[in-house]
């Protein structure tokens, strides 16, 4: 029992470490977590099998990469409608554009579900944003965006490299 628990301690360490950046080699995490090499490399390997690490990827700085709008757009669907055959039609639909980052179901704010995009300027949210109500308007009860500059008003940059164990 103490080792499943010493074991659950060391893969939320590495975890962490990783989030924080994914980069480090696995020597690098050995010496941080004190432990050999391989045996980062094997836990490292466990977790992405188990499911733990879905990809390794990096943030970038959006404004240099030509976006000047992230939105965040949050719908309400008519749960009536609402069907998973529907749901289907939306993850078909939602894969057809590469600036949507991130969309889920969900609940708050009377709403049902968001969407996460960046665009390269106003003109091209306003046109993704009028292409989406037309394309679901049978389905759409509410939209309402939230929508940020990357030039301007950031408060703390977007990073897992903020996380630390105590979250886990």
């Amino acid at each position: 029992m103490v080792f499943l628990i010493m074991r659950k301690r060391f893969n939320e360490r590495l975890l962490i470490e990783l989030l924080r950046d994914s980069k480090q080699s696995d020597r690098k995490l050995a010496k941080k977590l004190g432990v050999s090499q391989p045996t980062i490399t094997r836990t490292r390997t466990k977790l992405e099998r188990e499911g733990y690490i879905k990809h390794y990827t990096f943030i970038p700085d959006m404004r240099k990469m030509g976006f000047e709008i992230i939105a965040f757009t949050f719908v309400k669907m008519d749960p009536a409608v609402l069907t998973q055959e529907v749901l289907e039609k939306v993850m078909v639909y939602a894969a057809k554009f590469p600036n949507g980052i991130f969309a889920s179901t969900g609940e708050g704010m009377g709403m049902t579900g968001v969407i996460i995009g960046v665009h390269k300027d106003y003109r091209d949210y306003a046109k993704k944003l009028a292409l989406f109500r037309s394309d679901w308007a049978e389905y759409l009860e509410d939209i309402q965006s939230f929508v940020m500059t990357t030039e301007e008003g950031v408060i703390k940059d977007f990073s897992f490299k903020y996380l630390d164990e105590s979250l886990l």
